[in-house]
C-alpha cells in the first residue's frame, strides 16, 4: 500500500490490487498501468507531468479543474505549469481516458477518469457532479446503423436538482 497523499483539496489513495471499500475512483496500480501502456502503445510520450495528472485524476474522488489538479500537484512538481496541465488533459481527453464535465452558469471545465462504467450527474442549479456506477448500454453500433457516424467515444451526462437543492429555504 502506497501512503495516503493529501493534496490541498483530495484526499488520494493509491492501493495494490483496489477491494475493501475503496471510492468509485480509487483505483488499483495494475489500471493505472493499463493507461500507460495505452498511451505508449500509441506513441504518446509518458512525460512525469503526464503521469503525475494521471494518477491525481485516477485516485481523485471529486471532478477537479485543471487549476486545482495544478495547484496540487505543483508543490510536488514544480517545474510544471499550468499549460502544461491543459495540454496533458487535452491529450487524456482525446484518448478517451478522462473526460470534460461541463456545468451551467460556470465557465470552468471538470475533469473525470474514466477506467469504468458509470455516469456523471450533474445538478443544473448548485453544479455540484455525482458519479453513479451502473452499466452504461452502448449505442455505438445502432447509431453507426442509423447514421453512418463512426463513433469514437461515448459520454452519457444526466442533468438534474440534487436532494440538497430541492430542499424548500428555510426563511
Amino acid at each position: 500500500r502506497v501512503p495516503l497523499k493529501v493534496y490541498n483539496r483530495h484526499k488520494i489513495l493509491l492501493e495494490e490490487g483496489g477491494g475493501g471499500d475503496m471510492s468509485v475512483h480509487r483505483r488499483s496500480l495494475g489500471v493505472y498501468e493499463d493507461v500507460l501502456n495505452q498511451l505508449k502503445a500509441k506513441g504518446i510520450r509518458l512525460t512525469e507531468s503526464r503521469k503525475a495528472v494521471i494518477r491525481y485524476l485516477m485516485m481523485s474522488d471529486q471532478h477537479p479543474s485543471a487549476d486545482v489538479i495544478y495547484y496540487d500537484l505543483l508543490p510536488d512538481n514544480p517545474g510544471m505549469s499550468l499549460a502544461t496541465v491543459y495540454n496533458n488533459l487535452k491529450v487524456l481527453v482525446e484518448e478517451g481516458i478522462v473526460s470534460e464535465i461541463k456545468v451551467n452558469n460556470d465557465n470552468t471545465t471538470y475533469y473525470d477518469f474514466m477506467g469504468h462504467d458509470h455516469l456523471n450527474i450533474v445538478c443544473e442549479k448548485c453544479g455540484h457532479i455525482t458519479d453513479l456506477d451502473l452499466p452504461i448500454p452502448s449505442f455505438k453500433e445502432e447509431v453507426e446503423s442509423q447514421t453512418g457516424f463512426r463513433i469514437t467515444r461515448e459520454q452519457m451526462i444526466l442533468h438534474g436538482i440534487c436532494p440538497n437543492c430541492q430542499k424548500p429555504e428555510s426563511k
